[in-house]
């Protein structure tokens, strides 16, 4: 029995330090041959934010009104951010990885764990950043500050779900990362990160409908519960407080686990075809 224990955990021992290995070298390469280095995980948020403030707040009238609302567009920006570089670094990781997979031994799942990780440092890095222009925005911070490493996991574990899925089928179909490309563009217009929910609310029946209905999406849900418990409490609608029944608030959280099970699922079962098909 002691040895069972032993074997066990030096095999998770091992694939700790392979992870904290694979992470810091993505990482420095990540910005290498860069002037301003891992800044840029910074800037691209900001640069996107600046950009899409300007059409969407002050051209389109497209804000909630409020002091708070460039301080939540740069939230749902950056938290959005973290989605798009997990999946887009990790659907490559095996196939980039193929070479270090064939000649060492160790899971496989370590390659994307260490993509979606390395998005989660930069995503870790903007939210201080957002923290500032908060303080600065005199934002009002309450108890709900407290849930947001829950929503910061959720948002985790469904990017981390996604990211295992589309890495599965790219060792297969190369075409899956074109497809990705144009599918998160339409994600990121189709869901209230450029503009309020309650903006649309606010223009009742079928916009409000959809609206709500957007909510079930997890993405959507967490980033929403994000800004809300980060942010603005008053002014963020969340899957929570706009519907009463709690099997419908539970959707996204039951869609988030469903989806980390299959991803996990898959990915272990045509793990051991990976280096074949390579």
């Amino acid at each position: 029995m002691n040895n069972l224990v032993k074997r066990i955990a030096d095999r998770y021992r091992y694939a700790w330090t392979v992870l904290r290995g694979l992470v810091k070298t993505d990482f420095k390469l990540r910005y290498q041959g860069s002037f301003l280095g891992v800044a840029w995980s910074v800037l691209k948020p900001l640069m996107l934010f600046c950009v899409m403030y300007i059409v969407f707040a002050k051209f389109l009238r497209m804000s909630d009104g409020t002091p708070t609302y460039p301080v939540v567009l740069l939230l749902g920006i950056s938290s959005w951010q973290f989605v798009t570089e997990s999946t887009n670094v990790g659907l490559r990781s095996v196939v980039d990885r193929g070479d270090l997979l064939r000649k060492i031994h160790f899971p496989n799942y370590i390659v994307v764990v260490s993509a979606t990780v390395g998005a989660l440092i930069s995503f870790g890095i903007n939210l201080i950043v957002v923290l500032v222009f908060a303080l600065a925005s005199k934002v009002r911070f309450t108890w709900w500050v407290l849930l947001l490493p829950i929503n910061v996991a959720q948002l985790y574990a469904v990017t981390l779900a996604l990211t295992l899925l589309m890495a599965t089928l790219y060792v297969y179909f190369r075409d899956i990362a074109h497809i990705w490309e144009v599918v998160q563009q339409l994600i990121f217009y189709a869901m209230p990160i450029i503009y309020p929910l309650s903006y649309v609310m606010k223009r009742g029946g079928l916009y409000s409908d959809l609206a709500q209905l957007a909510l079930l999406n997890p993405f959507a849900q967490t980033i929403q519960d994000i800004r809300h418990n980060f942010i603005a409490p008053d002014t963020q609608p969340t899957i929570w407080g706009e519907f009463s029944n709690w099997g419908i608030k539970l959707t996204p959280v039951i869609l988030t686990g469903l989806l980390l099970w299959l991803g996990i699922y898959l990915f272990k079962r045509n793990s051991r075809k990976f280096a074949e098909v390579m």
